[in-house]
């Protein structure tokens, strides 16, 4: 944690910022929590909880490199662990998205920025096979609910007549997934080590492993990886 660097009346507004081979800075007084996702009795993602606000004052530094004892906070151990954060190219999120179907809702994948997190489906069902069902008003509805909760937006859906995905209100926000990544929330910019300024959305995740082929995106790599930080 870095702490309060800003004047009272210079706060910048909420950004992200990557450092080269280093963390990610989050400026705006962005609240920083931790947040757990719920299983049912079979293991399946239902919902989250979340837990209280951590003390970051206007600007925080979050570890990157999956190395800091100190985590989510960065405690410069990137630099002794020689942290190689090289970014993946950007690319806009309907560039890599395929398109499902549905009826009454369109529904979006795309699977470059998968996190894994489960909520897409359950021991009976998955968004895959229930799209082509969503003639029927509940099928219509449990798909909704499991694209609402991906948390990396790789599944998105559009209703009948709108071009623009509808998504969640969610708050300006970063949550600290459990033993996974970060959980951009509210249309938080993030700009590229190199200044690139990356697609802004609703929700994104972010890595904070270290292991991601896609970084600064997260890709699921955290589980192969047994990364760890209940």
């Amino acid at each position: 944690m870095i702490g309060d660097m800003s004047d009272t009346d210079d706060v910048k507004p909420p950004s992200i910022n990557v450092r080269e081979n280093g963390p990610l800075l989050v400026w705006g007084g962005v609240t920083v929590r931790r947040e757990s996702i719920v299983a049912s009795e079979h293991g399946e993602p239902m919902t989250y909880t979340s837990g209280d606000a951590m003390d970051t004052g206007d600007v925080s530094a979050l570890c990157r490199c999956g190395e800091s004892s100190n985590k989510p906070f960065c405690d410069g151990t990137h630099v002794s662990a020689g942290f190689d954060g090289t970014e993946a190219a950007p690319a806009s999120y309907a560039d890599n998205s395929n398109e499902l179907g549905g009826t009454g809702i369109t529904v979006h994948d795309n699977r470059s920025v998968c996190v894994h997190a489960g909520f897409c489906g359950t021991r009976v069902a998955n968004v895959w096979k229930l799209t082509g069902d969503t003639e029927e008003s509940t099928t219509r509805i449990q798909v909704i609910g499991m694209v609402e909760n991906c948390p990396s937006g790789a599944l998105t859906y559009s209703l009948d007549g709108s071009a623009d995905s509808n998504e969640p209100r969610l708050p300006v926000e970063i949550a600290v997934l459990d033993d996974g990544p970060l959980f951009v929330k509210g249309g938080i910019p993030v700009t590229a080590a190199d200044g690139t300024e990356l697609e802004v959305r609703n929700r994104v995740t972010l890595c904070r492993c270290g292991q991601s082929a896609n970084k600064p995106y997260c890709d699921g790599a955290h589980k192969e990886a047994g990364f760890a930080d209940s």
